[in-house]
């Protein structure tokens, strides 16, 4: 399988993780994919177990529709990992979901929004990119989290690529930290603060903090 999730069958999606529902990540009830693979690796990343292009759930795009609860859900969040990695699967999911219901979408990615326009990773990177609603960019920086807004470190950027999400107030809300245990593991989604992560121990996280 390629970066971009194209088998000889159609796109193969490769999901570390997904959260059926969540409030963490984005306004209203969504579902959240989190993709296997990324390529930045930023130092202080918080999903080093992501970085790897190693098989995880692999997936057709409406499979993964299969398993959305789209009567309880708003939107949906991609995050990784590093989405812009398999984005034409990711594009072919929500071309897919929207057949069925109107949803938004927010995606963050490592990349600049100009380096993703002028020299895109791979070929499904415009189609990805015409689906988002809002696009959270740039490097995961882990000195430079600021525990303020819904991205991982001050540098990345909220760019609404649509009016859709105009409304939500992306750069100054509180965050908010869901905490699971399923089978002794702990859980963080969304975006943790410096250093929730000691202090609640160690164990296994799910977090958007992005890595370039």
């Amino acid at each position: 399988m390629s970066n971009d999730g194209k088998s000889e069958s159609g796109h193969i999606l490769n999901i570390a993780a997904m959260a059926a529902r969540t409030q963490a990540l984005g306004p209203g009830t969504r579902a959240v994919i989190w993709v296997q693979g990324c390529p930045l690796n930023c130092p202080g990343c918080l999903a080093p177990n992501w970085i790897p292009f190693v098989p995880a759930m692999q997936w057709t795009p409406a499979e993964v529709v299969e398993r959305l609860d789209l009567d309880t859900i708003t939107g949906i969040t991609f995050s990784g990992g590093e989405p812009m990695e398999q984005a034409a699967g990711l594009a072919a999911l929500v071309h897919l979901a929207r057949q069925k219901k109107d949803l938004d979408l927010i995606c963050f990615t490592g990349y600049r929004y100009e380096r993703l326009l002028k020299n895109p990773p791979n070929n499904g990177v415009p189609a990805l990119l015409a689906q988002v609603d809002v696009l959270v960019d740039g490097p995961f920086i882990q000195s430079l989290n600021d525990s303020v807004g819904l991205r991982g470190s001050s540098n990345q950027r909220i760019i609404h690529l649509t009016s859709k999400l105009r409304e939500y107030d992306f750069e100054s809300q509180r965050r908010e930290v869901e905490i699971t245990i399923t089978n002794g593991e702990l859980a963080f989604i969304g975006i943790p603060t410096p250093g929730m992560i000691s202090a609640m121990g160690r164990g296994k996280y799910e977090d958007t903090e992005r890595t370039e």
